[in-house]
């Protein structure tokens, strides 16, 4: 730790003292009649450096060597512009640019104008890199996709991502996604940079933007699963008055109000605010499901001085619904009974409220050079009670009758984390330099309060009632809540310090490479079980994990429109259990190589990319088959070895374009295979579960923008296909006759429209999801299994304020 603490310091010392001596342009763009114009492209011609005016019409270049440049201004369907300017060292040269057209015709042009798939640098990055320049795979899903498509689940909107899936909703109370294999749980998703506990499903209605950061991010954030990221990106304050206020309902009882305003605070110049807040009720096309939910989102934006920026966020969710497990199994096949039918008790519930305080800070050295701290707090409780999942406990036979018995938890985590990021351009002599170096620090303090039960008519067993799946009528169901006593309280404290570096160096206008390190120190220890009825308490063993994870990546562009590249990532996960020795078990190392292309067509108005992966986890933690004496005597699932290796590899294509005359496209595909390939425990060659070899996803959207009658109407269309997959559990080589089986899940295409008109100030949507009434299921081994919605419609009226 000390060592690394010194490198830390000693790296910002020497970047600090490296900072080039170069020059900036910058400027505005406006029409004619004084308002600034967004979104607009503007490039060096001779450096081929591209810039695009931001919402105050502003734009510019930094790091530019001392000379006379040709700045173009363009822009679909307009004629260029072009100034000549001279730069000089250490000043800051400005040139502005006025359009002659007005600002109607203008509207049509910001539409055409805005940023591709490759020019949306990802927050989640923590630096500001053109994903041309990137070898890595990502995706940002913008606020007017969201808007266009109406989506109200998280789920939806990764319908715009290709590989990126739901691998299960366990207890039909939260959305459990994945990609290339690997699930994105809790440490994979962040909210505004900072992880985010999703046991619960994350508000989308306030929602600027999704970034999907594919492949390993553990550079970046540690411990993350070799997958990728999601981060989520709320809506920011802003110093123009404004705001909306909406209300969609929809089919099964289904309604939500929404307001969004925001403005300067009492006509302040320095200070901004935003306040989301939107209800949520509905019951559920499965019987004696509902669900009621409270959103709020407030945020403030300070300008402390000139170059310090200081944000304020504030994060607030309640969801109380009913506790549903689907359909259920037998012998590893899905039962076949009506899609509605509920077969948990009727007051069965999952009860969470989530809680996140933010503060960011920036702070802009200069040009080139930023400081900023993120720092932030994160409660989550849930509270379950309800009756077991089906086959948890006693198996559903082949008849369909099937013992019901009881569990109820309580969870409380509290969550703390703060980092700092310094980012930077600088040159060492033809050499350009964009730096990242950072530390963060986080901790984990989780309760779990678990509870039993004993039925003392039934030999003190955990059966509450019997049903039937096929019959609900063939037996009396049971409707009291009986209270059950705490058993187990387990405390669970995890701390974490990392310290990372990144260099993204341009060897030349061409070539390009990305390296970087990062160190990550993590501890659990103060942890305990304390038994509640027995008022016993046994501390739990403390473990220490260090890792290296590097980074390292090639960038070739042979034109402005084209990047190769190729990396190779490291990450891990920590495991628990002990090896045979009784020792803390060592962290699986996984490693990952990625390959691909990014291409922009037809003067930027699409992207296309393809991009090829492989990802192994040579160290599998798996039971060990035997003692410390190498007698295959081993009873204790906890005591392991890392004898297993588990392979992913895949291809992903993804297709993007701006809005062209009305029209927009977004369309991927994704091949992946994860599969066992060494295995102590499992048949070698056998598929991980929940994961479809083959997804794909199409939208197409038009909005009719020249004068008449029509103007204002946009129609959409989305196609979304998971192939098959398997849930279940996987069959055991070592266990004679295996009762386990994987499980078989059908593939499905899901279809939605959407239409939407909007006239001064007023928007109607209305939306058909499931158009055709495709019948699938998310299955969680073989306990949960959710099965899709059905057709739905819902609709939608906003005003602007």
């Amino acid at each position: 730790m000390k060592f690394s603490t010194v490198l830390f310091f000693c790296l910002c010392f020497t970047v600090f003292s490296a900072i080039a001596q170069s020059g900036t342009i910058k400027g505005s763009i406006i029409t004619s009649d004084g308002k600034p114009a967004s979104l607009v492209n503007a490039e060096i011609k001779e450096l081929q450096k591209r810039s695009t005016s931001n919402e105050d019409g502003g734009y510019s270049f930094t790091n530019i060597k001392k000379g006379k440049y040709t700045i173009s201004v363009s822009f679909v369907g307009l004629h260029k512009q072009e100034k000549t300017v001279e730069v000089f060292e250490n000043t800051i040269t400005e040139l502005d640019f006025v359009l002659s057209e007005n600002a109607t015709q203008l509207q049509d042009v910001v539409v055409t104008a805005a940023k591709n798939l490759n020019e949306k640098p990802v927050a989640a990055g923590k630096i500001d890199i053109n994903p041309m320049d990137l070898p890595q795979s990502v995706t940002v899903i913008g606020k007017n996709v969201l808007e266009r498509q109406q989506t109200l689940r998280l789920s939806e909107v990764l319908m715009n991502t290709n590989g990126v899936y739901v691998m299960s909703t366990s207890g039909g109370s939260q959305e459990e996604i994945a990609g290339r294999g690997y699930a994105y749980n809790s440490s994979n998703t962040f909210k505004n940079g900072v992880r985010f506990n999703n046991g619960t499903m994350p508000e989308v209605s306030a929602l600027e933007k999704v970034e999907v950061l594919k492949g390993s991010t553990a550079i970046l954030f540690g411990n993350v699963a070799a997958g990728g990221v999601l981060n989520l990106v709320t809506k920011k304050p802003a110093f123009d008055k404004g705001g909306e206020v909406s209300f969609r309902a929809g089919s099964f009882g289904f309604y939500k109000p929404s307001i969004d305003f925001y403005g300067p605070l009492a006509n302040s110049k320095s200070i901004a605010y935003r306040i989301n807040t939107t209800f949520e009720k509905a019951k559920s096309f499965r019987d004696e499901v509902k669900s009621e939910r409270f959103y709020i989102n407030p945020s403030l934006l300070i300008k402390a001085g000139k170059n310090t920026d200081i944000l304020l966020e504030g994060d607030h969710l309640k969801d109380n619904r009913t506790l549903d497990y689907g359909t259920g199994a037998i012998n590893y096949v899905i039962a076949d009974i009506p899609r509605a039918r509920f077969l948990g008790a009727k007051w069965s519930y999952y009860n969470t409220s989530q809680t996140t305080a933010t503060a960011t800070i920036t702070h802009h050295i200069t040009d080139n050079w930023q400081l900023r701290n993120i720092t932030s707090y994160q409660s989550f409780n849930s509270d379950l009670y309800g009756t077991t999942r089906p086959n948890s406990g006693f198996l559903i036979p082949s008849d369909g009758t099937w013992a019901r018995g009881l569990q109820k938890t309580k969870n409380e985590e509290n969550y703390y984390i703060t980092q700092f990021d310094l980012t930077g351009k600088f040159k060492t002599r033809q050499m350009k330099h964009q730096l990242l170096a950072g530390a963060d620090a986080d901790k984990y303090q989780t309760n779990a309060i678990a509870h039993t039960y004993a039925n003392a008519a039934i030999n003190n067993k955990n059966i509450y009632d019997t049903i039937n799946i096929f019959d609900p009528a063939k037996f009396a169901q049971r409707t009291d809540i009986p209270e059950l006593a705490p058993v187990t309280r387990t405390y669970t404290p995890i701390s974490r310090v990392g310290i990372y570096a990144q260099d993204l160096l341009t060897i030349t206008g061409r070539l390009k490479l990305l390296a970087g390190v990062r160190y990550t120190y993590q501890q659990t220890t103060g942890g305990y079980i304390d038994s509640l009825q027995k008022n016993k308490k046994v501390q739990t063993s403390p473990t220490i994990n260090k890792a290296f994870t590097p980074r390292f990546g090639i960038v070739y562009q042979p034109a402005s429109s084209v990047s190769l590249f190729t990396s190779y990532a490291n990450s891990f996960t920590l495991n628990t259990g002990t090896d045979i020795y009784l020792q803390p078990l060592a962290p699986s190392y996984i490693n990952q190589f990625e390959a691909g292309i990014k291409t922009e067509l037809f003067k930027k108005a699409v992207s296309a990319n393809v991009t090829a992966y492989q990802i192994v986890n040579s160290n599998l933690a798996q039971t060990s088959l035997t003692d410390a004496n190498g007698q295959p005597n081993n009873n204790n699932a906890n005591i392991k070895e890392l004898a297993g290796e588990v392979t992913s590899k895949g291809v992903e294509v993804d297709i993007m374009s701006n809005f062209l005359h009305g029209v927009s496209v977004i369309t991927g595909y994704s091949y992946n295979d994860t599969r066992y390939t060494k295995s102590n425990t499992y048949i070698v060659g056998s598929k991980l579960r929940y994961n479809p070899q083959h997804t794909a996803n199409a939208s197409a959207h038009y909005t009719f923008s020249k004068p008449g009658k029509l103007k204002g109407l946009n129609i959409g269309f989305i196609a979304y296909y998971v192939g098959e997959r398997v849930g279940g559990r996987s069959t055991r080589v070592q266990v004679t006759d295996d009762v386990y089986k994987l499980m078989v899940i059908p593939g499905y295409t899901q279809f939605d429209i959407s239409i939407g008109y909007s006239f001064n100030k007023i928007s109607l949507r209305t939306k058909v999801s499931n158009l055709l009434n495709n019948l699938s299921y998310n299955v969680h081994d073989d306990n949960s299994v959710n099965p899709i919605a059905p057709r739905m419609i819902s609709a939608s009226v906003a005003y602007k304020l």
